[in-house]
């Protein structure tokens, strides 16, 4: 399922959980294979060619890149779910610092992604990806990847 979301076109993908490793290898996919990249700021290093500015104040762009978008106020989390609505056309990676896994159910934004990755690096010395697609808000495909380290 990891790798479907790399060869998408459109859609919107949330990475929760810090997973920068997993967020720039998305990027550099994106961008390596012709895309525009317009970026809020970036959290992690790219490989490829990436711009930095809003997002909702272009539409030029191929891929955009939102960083923390559950951690805004209530109007700009209302005013990234209109842009979200209107871009279905566009691929979006939204990049969120904070772990959220089953409590998306409390968000609007689950409406309008299309897969949601939670990262959870554990103590016991492996690292936890669940990926989750999602239509209407629902969970209707589940995958755990595991990795020692």
């Amino acid at each position: 399922m990891l790798k479907r979301i790399a060869e998408l076109d459109s859609g919107a993908v949330l990475i929760t959980g810090d997973g920068k490793r997993l967020a720039r290898i998305y990027i550099n996919a994106w961008s390596k294979s012709g895309r525009r990249v317009l970026a809020e700021y970036l959290p992690f290093q790219v490989g490829g060619d990436a711009y930095i500015g809003s997002p909702f104040e272009s539409d030029d762009f191929d891929v955009y890149l939102m960083v923390d978008p559950l951690s805004r106020p209530k109007a700009e989390r209302e005013r990234l779910n209109e842009w979200l609505a209107k871009h279905r056309d566009k691929l979006v990676l939204l990049y969120e610092h904070k772990y959220v896994k089953d409590s998306i159910t409390r968000y609007e934004i689950r409406n309008h992604i299309d897969y949601l990755i939670a990262y959870k690096r554990e103590t016991v010395g492996f690292e936890r990806v669940d990926v989750m697609r999602l239509e209407n808000g629902r969970v209707v495909e589940s995958k755990t990847y595991v990795r020692r380290y």
